[in-house]
């Protein structure tokens, strides 16, 4: 039986943290035995909230290097830039001619992006960004999705764009969908409802122990736990929620001697240190390894963006085909 396929795709912001772990990659290692998988460098997405490009090409191999230290397997799952393919950009053409505007000006992801990036004029290509992303989808004919709660409004319009260019020129595209992370997010240390390097509230995938330690001191808590034998409210302690991701097997014990006293911030954030860098030692070992190797870095995106290449060739053929354009 034929793999589904599932094309997952992170903007290059660089080194990446514990958040996107626990929000798409450890989904995305998951998923790639039961489905065929393709893993967009989504370089020209960058572009819709930051026109400087210096840093690119840098933080794409940062990304790149994370994504195999967590677990991607190259074999398995083609990685490459999205830039370095150019039918991302004429199927993306063809799909602005699908959708009107206000369908995109009603997308909640875009308003709440305007909102806390303080977007004064929003650019044609930051509202047409989901467009762009229904062609990265639709170009590799992608089945499903894996996205957290927030992206659904996105994989919805590219079902939309997807039916109507099937009903207008004959069925080509599958109708996605979205398949949805369990931990979607992970509050950043600063208790913010989001990991965000921009905030400076991160634990990076690469951070060594002794760092971890440092940030994890300093991380919010329970307000209204001050001293060691205050109850406290797991509810609404980020490294609560940090250990019931990697501490799971204690989590009942913690929450109960958190909620009657008996156990201190200090020891509740020593105890979630140690499980964080029992999960990052791998990571930072297999990560070191590809630092390593810069030549078989760049041979495994070379490898990804022409295995990539020939499927977006063979969509575009298939396009211009049914639309009479050659």
């Amino acid at each position: 039986m034929e793999k589904k396929r599932i094309l997952s795709g992170m903007r290059p912001t660089g080194k990446l943290h514990i958040g996107h772990y626990v929000g798409a990659l450890e989904n995305w290692v998951k998923l790639q035995d039961e489905y065929e998988n393709f893993h967009l460098i989504a370089d020209y997405h960058v572009l819709t909230t930051d026109l400087n490009t210096d840093d690119v090409y840098q933080n794409t191999i940062d990304m790149l290097i994370d994504w195999l230290a967590a677990g991607l397997d190259p074999v398995k799952s083609p990685m490459f830039r999205q830039s370095q393919i150019k039918e991302h950009t004429e199927l993306y053409l063809i799909f602005t001619m699908l959708i009107t505007a206000a369908r995109l000006e009603r997308n909640p992801t875009v308003k709440e992006q305007v909102r806390s990036l303080h977007i004064e004029n929003i650019t044609y290509g930051h509202l047409g960004y989901p467009v762009l992303q229904a062609a990265d989808i639709l170009l590799y004919r992608g089945n499903a999705v894996p996205v957290g709660e927030d992206q659904v409004p996105h994989v919805e319009i590219t079902r939309e764009i997807s039916r109507r260019f099937n009903n207008v020129y004959g069925k080509v595209f599958p109708e996605p969908e979205p398949l949805l992370t369990k931990f979607a997010r992970l509050p950043g240390l600063d208790g913010d409802a989001k990991m965000s390097k921009s905030l400076g509230n991160t634990i990076l995938l690469s951070d060594e122990p002794e760092l971890v330690q440092k940030k994890l001191r300093k991380a919010k808590t329970d307000p209204q736990k001050v001293r060691r034998n205050d109850p406290g409210r797991p509810e609404v302690c980020l490294i609560f929620k940090y250990q019931q991701k990697f501490n799971p097997d204690e989590i009942e014990e913690i929450e109960a001697g958190c909620r009657s006293g008996e156990l201190g911030c200090a020891d509740c954030k020593m105890k979630c240190t140690a499980k964080i860098n029992e999960f990052l030692a791998p990571i930072i070992e297999k990560r070191k390894y590809y630092e390593e190797k810069n030549d078989l870095v760049l041979e495994i995106l070379a490898d990804g963006e022409k295995r990539a290449k020939a499927e977006a060739v063979k969509t575009m053929e298939i396009v211009r085909s049914q639309m009479k354009l050659g």
